[in-house]
């Protein structure tokens, strides 16, 4: 895609608009009727939409989150499963302790 050059553009434009007579089917001061209109008009909260919506998804995030904390809570517990925070123990930990090479390897 071939990027327009703005500057280049916009003096076309005017050009372009200048070398055009002024119609009668205009009505006077149209312009600057249409650019106070435009000056009323309200400017875009950007954080207020973002808050909003944060908001709004806040509410299913919870409900999902008192769900799986039931859930979790009043499930009967598998015979055969494992400690999960011992698991997650030995993952977060894993990291932090050095492999240790075999005894019975040459060093």
């Amino acid at each position: 895609m071939q990027s327009m050059n703005l500057d280049a553009l916009h003096k076309k434009l005017m050009a372009a608009a200048r070398a055009q007579a002024p119609s009668e089917r205009v009505p006077l001061a149209f312009e600057k009727r249409i650019t106070a209109l435009l000056r009323q008009r309200p400017v875009a909260d950007y954080w207020a939409l973002w808050a909003r919506g944060l908001w709004r998804a806040a509410v299913p995030c919870i409900a999902v989150m008192v769900l799986l904390s039931g859930w979790s809570l009043f499930a009967p517990p598998k015979p055969s499963s494992n400690d999960l925070s011992q698991d997650l123990d030995n993952t977060v930990l894993a990291a932090a302790v050095p492999e240790q090479p075999p005894a019975d390897s040459p060093h």
